[in-house]
């Protein structure tokens, strides 16, 4: 099993999010979380889960952490409720991290389960003007600088700068890498 963090956050002061929404809306950007994601294992928090429309993101299987235990996910065939990430080692299929900050800063802090990629998208344009508190990954961008290496290819579209990096020291499966890239490329 690999693990993949999928993640768009704002250039200078990393910023994913202003209260409970995303302070830009780029179709291409949401096009190409989907196209990574497609019939993955997505593991997100219970505010990100939340914030897809319906709750669910076709065509995936999708982890839940929270820690209320009563939590009903929406399709109860396709989605799971985990309290203790833990329990995702015996995920026999690649998992691909799609927030929020605290689901990131939880995977990146743990050795047995930081990520093999990043997949770092970076908005380069301005926040849309919204009332919340700023939620930002300063802290596993700060990780992944020190621990990952960025490969030299960089694609932008849309005012979105996104490249890949690569967890320092470890085998990462190069199959897995180039169908990333190629999803990336292949609009």
């Amino acid at each position: 099993m690999s693990i993949i963090a999928v993640w768009c956050r704002h250039k200078d002061d990393n910023i994913i999010g202003i209260g409970e929404k995303i302070p830009w809306y780029i179709p291409s950007d949401l096009q190409r979380f989907k196209r990574i994601t497609i019939e993955k294992n997505i593991v997100v928090g219970r505010k990100t889960y939340e914030s897809f429309p319906n709750r669910t993101l076709p065509k995936r299987k999708m982890f839940i952490l929270t820690k209320d235990v009563t939590y009903e996910p929406s399709d109860a065939n396709n989605h799971y409720t985990v309290k203790d990430m833990k329990k995702l080692k015996s995920v026999e299929d690649d998992l691909y991290i799609a927030g929020g900050a605290s689901i990131y800063a939880k995977f990146l802090s743990k050795a047995q389960f930081m990520p093999d990629v990043i997949v770092d998208s970076v908005f380069l344009g301005d926040l849309e003007d919204l009332d919340g508190k700023t939620v930002d990954i300063s802290a596993s961008v700060e990780i992944m600088e020190k621990k990952y290496f960025k490969l030299s290819d960089t694609y932008i579209e849309d005012n979105v700068e996104t490249s890949i990096w690569i967890k320092k020291s470890d085998f990462v499966d190069q199959n897995l890498v180039k169908n990333i890239i190629a999803t990336i490329e292949n609009k």
